[in-house]
Formats: structure tokens, sequence, C-alpha cells
């Protein structure tokens, strides 16, 4: 039997779960969360810094102690403001930071307010064309099955 293989099979990668997100357990934990939707790595290392987490220690081996530490200051995050990813909400006009299935929401929720209210972004979106002032010429074509390059004649 090779001997890779058996060294694969020893070495089992324990999974971690934090707020509904499957987390590898090899990773150190100031990369890990930002595999959390709605962390980034500015995000995740406030975490560890707030926490007094070392961000080179595996995943693997936090406890469930910590687990729980992480879990309840990320639902209730008390960090500046500029490292929030909702400021000023237009609903309610706080400072708040969402993650995971509130984002998606919340991202669905704009998009259909500026299509509704027929803003500039509004009809981009509704048009499939890009929003943020990109170029049109040789990307974001309508037909996308047809290729943007030089078409050859047909050869008989």
């Amino acid at each position: 039997m090779d001997p890779r293989l058996k060294k694969q099979a020893d070495d089992e990668v324990k999974i971690i779960r934090i707020l509904s997100t499957d987390i590898r357990g090899d990773k150190k934990i100031g990369i890990a969360l930002t595999k959390i939707k709605g962390i980034s790595f500015s995000m995740a290392n406030a975490v560890c810094v707030k926490l007094n987490l070392d961000k080179n220690k595996k995943t693997q081996d936090l406890g469930e102690a910590e687990i729980k530490r992480i879990e309840t200051f990320l639902k209730d995050i008390k960090v500046p403001t500029f490292l929030l990813n909702r400021k000023n909400d237009p609903e309610t006009g706080k400072d708040e930071h969402l993650l995971s299935n509130d984002l998606d929401f919340r991202c669905e929720f704009d998009i259909k307010r500026m299509k509704k209210i027929k803003c500039y972004k509004g009809f981009r979106h509704s048009a499939g064309q890009p929003v943020r002032g990109q170029r049109t010429k040789s990307h974001f074509r309508v037909n996308r099955r047809k290729s943007t390059g030089v078409k050859s004649k047909l050869k008989k």
C-alpha cells in the first residue's frame, strides 16, 4: 500500500461549525474565519485581537468555550465603524454588520429597491449590464454564446 495514502487516512481533518458555516480544522483561525460570508480579513483579525486568540492557532485546536465566544462576538459585533459592512443603513439609519444569509437577503432587497425606484443602477441590474462603470465594448456582450473575437469565413 502506498505510504502517502496511509498518511492521509491517519490525518483526519475536523470540521468546525461556526454560524452555520463549515470550516476546515487544518486552517489557521485568522484565515478560517474569512470563510464565513460577511467576514473579511480585517474583521477576522479584529475578532482575534478582541478575543485574545492566537491567529496562527489551528481551528481544530479551538475548545468549545472559544467557539462559543467567537459566535457570541460575531452575533453582536463591537468594533470600529469602518470595519462594518453596512454603514448608515437606508431603512434604519444604523451601522451594523451582516453575516451569511442576512447579507444575501439585504443585498437582494437593495437591488429590488433600486429597480423599483428606477435609478440608474436599477436599470443596469434589470438589463443585466455592469453596474459600476465598467466598459462594455469587449465584455458583457448581450448574446454570451457568441465569442467576441474575429469570425472566420466558413470553408466550403
